[in-house]
């Protein structure tokens, strides 16, 4: 049976797509093209009443990181918010953090276990 091997790209859009692309490479390090490095990738539809993300927001991207210590010092230095909440990191899935971008879409980074 055929499938789908992949996340192929992600859209969506933006008030100001130049400067949001912009701003996402400049702070995540996420080019328009970009050849990702192996790992998991979560495709997880959430109920309409879950409180995982903001209820006004149908989508949330999650970012896998290497280093979430220095990435979370990297955007707080920038004036980035980072929230973090002990619930969200365990020893099985890894650890968690939360920002959103400049026009306000969530973004959750991922640092897996191992």
């Amino acid at each position: 049976m055929a499938k789908a091997i992949g996340i192929g790209g992600v859209f969506f859009r933006a008030r100001d797509n130049e400067a949001l692309a912009q701003w996402y490479e400049r702070h995540l390090g996420v080019p328009g093209f970009w050849q990702q490095g192996a790992g998991m990738t979560v495709f997880a539809p959430f109920r309409e009443s879950s409180d995982y993300f903001p209820a006004d927001k149908q989508w949330m991207i999650n970012f896998r990181v290497d280093d979430l210590d220095e990435l979370m010092a990297a955007l707080e230095a920038a004036g980035i918010a980072v929230e973090t909440r002990a619930e969200w990191d365990t020893p099985q899935t890894g650890r968690f953090a939360r920002i959103h971008d400049p026009e306000g879409n969530p973004i959750e980074l991922w640092e897996p276990v191992g």
